[in-house]
């Protein structure tokens, strides 16, 4: 996974914003999921399709954070929610 790979949202959950948490049910598979931080962050640019350095460049400009742990923590979450077959990747 590169900074040009593409992110695509591939499956619809039923999200719940909970006082600054995103709350997601994937009623599909029964599991839900709690979203905190940057990590709604990212949930919110990932609703249109958006590469990793695109996610990586929105996030160094709002959070004090050197830019490879950035791109490193992003990769990390997209895989997860690529294993979870949330999203779709493609270069």
């Amino acid at each position: 996974m590169s900074e040009t790979t593409q992110i695509k949202l591939i499956k619809e959950l039923d999200v719940t914003d909970l006082s600054g948490e995103k709350v997601m049910v994937d009623f599909e598979s029964g599991n839900y999921f709690l979203l905190k931080g940057v990590a709604n962050d990212i949930w919110e640019y990932i609703q249109s399709p958006i590469t990793i350095g695109e996610i990586k460049d929105k996030l160094l400009s709002e959070y004090e954070v050197d830019e490879t742990t950035c791109l490193q923590e992003v990769q990390k979450f997209i895989s997860q929610l690529f294993e979870y077959k949330f999203v779709e990747l493609s270069e």
